[in-house]
C-alpha cells in the first residue's frame, strides 16, 4: 500500500529546485491549442494516490478567464452544489498543472458552514489547466477544470516594494455583502464576504529589481475562518496564491456571532482579526 504523503509535502509538491526550470516559455513557444493531460497524469497520483477521480458533473463548477489580463492575478471562481446523493463537499483542492508548485491551495469546510461559493486569485506561470477537485463526505473525488492562457505569473515582479509590503504585513479587511438571494429568510445567510490580507506572498521566483537577487519565498501557508465556535473554512496555501491574498465566499451566517480570522506565514508570523456580524449586515 502506498504511504500517504503529509499534507505539507503535498503543498510543496514538484517545487523545482532550479529557478531556470520554472521560467515560462516564450510567447512564440506556447501552443495555441489545448495541451494533453500528460502533466496531470503524472501529478494526480502524487497528490491523491490511487483514489479514482470522477467528473464533477455540476457538483462543483469553475470560472476563470480563457486569457488572463495579468498572469500574477488570475481570478478563479468556484461554485458548489450539495447533492443529496453525494452529500456535503468537505474539501476542495486547487491545482495549476504547469506551475512550479502545482497545488495552489487546499480548502476545508466546516460541517455546518454551508459554503456554496469561493473565489480567489492565482498566479499562473504558463498556459495551463486550473483544476478544482472536490471531496465529498463519502470520500469520493469530483473534478472540474478550466484552461487559462497566461505566462510568467510566478516570476512577475511584486506590485509593491518589499519595504512597503512589510510595513502593512498581515493587515486584514472583511467586507460583508447584504443578502439578495431569493427565498432566504432575513438574517440567515450572508450572500458574500470578502477577506483581504496584506502580504507579499513571494513565490521564490521573483527577482529584486535593484539587487538582481531572487526574493526568498514568503507566503501565507495557513488560514482559518471561524464564526463563534464553528469552523467556516480553513486553507493550506502555496506559492500560487497571488500577492495580497483575497478570498470571497458565501456561507450560512449566524447574526450576532463574531467572524474571526487567523493566519500564519512561512516565516512563523501569525496574524488575526475579528469582526462583529450585526443583524443589519445579513
Amino acid at each position: 500500500m502506498k504511504a500517504k504523503r503529509p499534507r505539507s509535502r503535498t503543498i510543496a509538491l514538484v517545487f523545482l529546485a532550479l529557478i531556470g526550470a520554472a521560467m515560462p516559455l516564450s510567447a512564440g513557444a506556447q501552443s495555441t491549442s489545448l495541451p494533453d493531460s500528460k502533466t496531470w497524469d503524472g501529478l494526480k497520483g502524487d497528490v491523491f494516490g490511487q483514489k479514482p477521480i470522477e467528473d464533477a458533473g455540476g457538483l462543483v463548477t469553475i470560472e476563470a478567464p480563457k486569457r488572463a489580463e495579468d498572469a500574477a492575478i488570475v481570478p478563479v471562481d468556484l461554485h458548489f452544489k450539495t447533492d443529496a446523493a453525494t452529500g456535503r463537499i468537505k474539501a476542495v483542492t486547487l491545482i495549476v498543472d504547469e506551475n512550479p508548485a502545482p497545488v495552489a491551495a487546499v480548502f476545508k469546510f466546516g460541517p455546518d458552514a454551508g459554503v456554496t461559493h469561493l473565489a480567489t486569485r492565482l498566479r499562473v506561470n504558463a498556459y495551463s489547466y486550473v483544476r478544482a477537485i472536490a471531496e465529498t463526505e463519502d470520500g469520493k473525488l469530483h473534478m472540474t477544470q478550466a484552461f487559462v492562457k497566461a505566462s510568467g505569473g510566478c516570476s512577475a515582479p511584486a506590485m509593491k516594494n518589499q519595504d512597503e509590503a512589510l510595513a502593512s504585513l498581515g493587515k486584514m479587511k472583511l467586507r460583508v455583502f447584504t443578502s439578495k438571494t431569493p427565498g432566504n429568510e432575513p438574517m440567515t445567510r450572508a450572500t458574500e464576504m470578502q477577506l483581504m490580507i496584506r502580504h507579499p506572498n513571494n513565490s521564490g521566483l521573483q527577482m529584486d529589481q535593484v539587487t538582481r537577487y531572487y526574493i526568498p519565498a514568503h507566503f501565507i501557508q495557513g488560514l482559518t475562518v471561524t464564526q463563534g465556535d464553528r469552523l467556516i473554512m480553513s486553507m493550506e496555501g502555496g506559492i500560487s496564491i497571488s500577492e495580497d491574498p483575497n478570498f470571497r465566499f458565501e456561507f450560512d451566517a449566524r447574526p450576532g456571532e463574531d467572524v474571526k480570522v487567523e493566519a500564519a506565514d512561512t516565516e512563523g508570523k501569525k496574524f488575526q482579526d475579528e469582526w462583529p456580524l450585526e443583524s443589519s449586515s445579513l
